[in-house]
């Protein structure tokens, strides 16, 4: 099969010919149809965290059963599936108290490094969060998807796989946002716009979107922001607390840097809470005031939106189904493989939300 291959970091993926094992005892051979252009993969191809080389990137994906392992029950072949990064067991302490997207079993959530699943050039290639999605086949856990009703476009169900998920999750389960309330978020890419839709679904009032580009600004009212602030030219911390009356009760960091990151925490009111959604290079620490602690400001992160992905998914291709969820939105353009790296140059430009490669997987 083809995949694009990480050979070095800050190097452009390498389009290869890879060899992909048979699966083996609960595991799921799957024939890739979408995967998207996330700035996590841009982080490891910038070395921004570290990964085991060569490595197969990629983690959002929606795809079609081929063939199962071995004691596989859950999907068939020719089921269609939504992967996720959060390949669970089930039975360890987090999974059994209801945190699967924290699962703490190895042998199921291969940590970087052990997965033996793919070859190239003879020698073991990585596989990346359990998935490796830039290629024209998976080989995950049965754990690590979820099955879909075929009715649903593939290109569609791939954006829940990662952003949404994570976006929308930060609001429901990490933040628990009241009805009422007022939002503001920090970001306005694909995780951001989702967090947007997100409270506009959980009942808040008011919704503020921040970011340095006009276009997006506008897709995010498009997602349910009663306000924008573009941070090119004003304080997003000053304009929010004077728009508040001295700040939000929520916020959410959807960029991933220190600064955004310091930011979500300042523009809290007394009691509020800050959510950091981005991905903060590895190794970088936030600073913030002590005493702004003492009014009861706090400031937390979430994995991947604390999802339970096999309920959470469905549920929430169900309320696109009803109209309240908006994914058509989030979809940039679309690529084949042979043009990922323009993908991530368009991507790291800020222009794009979500660019899917296309598999032509029917």
């Amino acid at each position: 099969m083809r995949a694009a291959v990480l050979i070095e970091p800050n190097t452009p993926l390498a389009i290869e010919t890879v060899e992909i094992e048979k699966p083996k005892r609960r595991e799921v051979l799957l024939r890739t149809a979408f995967a998207g252009l996330c700035h996590s993969d841009l982080h490891f191809i910038e070395a921004l965290y570290p990964i085991p080389l060569p490595v197969v990137l990629g983690h959002e994906a929606a795809a079609v059963v081929e063939a199962v392992g071995e004691d596989v029950t859950y999907v068939k072949p020719g089921d269609h599936v939504i992967t996720c990064l959060s390949v669970f067991c089930g039975e360890c302490a987090q999974c059994a108290t209801g945190h699967p997207n924290l699962c703490e079993n190895t042998e199921v959530k291969l940590m970087p490094g052990a997965a033996r699943r793919l070859r190239w050039k003879g020698d073991v290639l990585h596989q990346a969060f359990n998935l490796s999605a830039f290629a024209e086949q998976m080989l995950v856990h049965e754990h690590a998807v979820v099955k879909i009703d075929p009715a649903i476009p593939l290109d569609r169900a791939t954006l829940v796989g990662c952003g949404v998920m994570t976006g929308v999750g930060a609001v429901f389960h990490a933040a628990k946002v009241e009805p009422g309330s007022t939002v503001a978020v920090i970001g306005c890419g694909g995780i951001g716009l989702s967090a947007v839709n997100g409270a506009a679904i959980a009942g808040a009032e008011r919704i503020i979107a921040i970011d340095t580009i006009p276009a997006k600004l506008e897709l995010a009212r498009a997602m349910g922001a009663t306000d924008t602030i573009n941070a090119s030219n004003v304080d997003a911390v000053a304009a929010v607390k004077e728009m508040t009356g001295g700040g939000v009760p929520y916020s959410f960091e959807a960029i991933g840097s220190k600064a955004t990151a310091e930011q979500s925490f300042a523009m809290l009111r007394p009691g509020g809470t800050a959510t950091i959604i981005g991905m903060i290079p590895f190794g970088t620490k936030i600073e913030l005031h002590g005493a702004d602690f003492l009014r009861d400001r706090k400031i937390q992160g979430t994995s991947m939106g604390g999802n339970r992905f096999r309920v959470d998914m469905p549920r929430l291709l169900s309320l696109w189904q009803q109209g309240k969820l908006k994914l058509d939105h989030l979809i940039s353009g679309r690529i084949k493989l042979d043009e990922i790296n323009a993908g991530f140059a368009r991507l790291k430009s800020g222009a794009p939300v979500r660019q899917l490669i296309d598999f032509g997987v029917g």
